[in-house]
């Protein structure tokens, strides 16, 4: 017998992925010319807080220092049943990228006005990942473009489907 109830707000996809946050404003401010997937290193407390859905990706960023990623303003808060042994919330953390794509990174950041902004964290098979971004920042004229471009589609495609459908309006 099934038990009827709410709809789980983190379900596991088919891959074994279950997202845990998004960063949506990121795709409007910047223009995302590369994705990147790596590890994060977390302490005990820092991944039960996690699944317990609790993370924010505002004002987040990572920088490449000495040859390696870190992230940077993820705000990760304490785990409710933790004790002494509670994180700091906006700790640094270091990312885990290949070494090729960490060279990458950093030729890319360091030659022009590039930055690397989290996309999207979450589990898969039981381990927290981060989706990088390496973007470029959008001009206001960019974005009202972008809004213009997305509402001339949407016309578009409900024109298309009033003529399928064979509706005159």
């Amino acid at each position: 017998m099934a038990k009827k109830g709410k709809k789980k707000k983190n379900a596991v996809g088919a891959d074994g992925t279950q997202t845990l946050a998004t960063n949506r404003r990121a795709r409007h401010d910047y223009k995302i010319l590369e994705e990147f997937e790596c590890g994060i290193v977390l302490l005990g407390t820092e991944i039960k807080s996690l699944r317990e859905g609790k993370i924010s990706l505002t004002d987040a960023f990572a920088t490449v220092d000495n040859g390696e990623v870190f992230l940077r303003n993820l705000h990760i808060p304490e785990y409710s049943m933790g004790s002494w042994t509670n994180h700091s919330p906006k700790r640094t953390r270091k990312l885990l990228l290949h070494r090729r794509e960490i060279d990458k990174i950093m030729g890319q950041v360091r030659d022009g006005n590039k930055t690397l902004i989290p996309l999207k964290v979450y589990l898969r098979n039981g381990y927290a990942k981060l989706e990088l971004g390496l973007a470029q920042g959008k001009q206001d004229y960019d974005k009202r473009e972008d809004i213009k471009r997305r509402d001339q589609d949407r016309d578009i495609t409900r024109e298309l489907g009033r003529r399928i459908k064979g509706i005159n309006a």
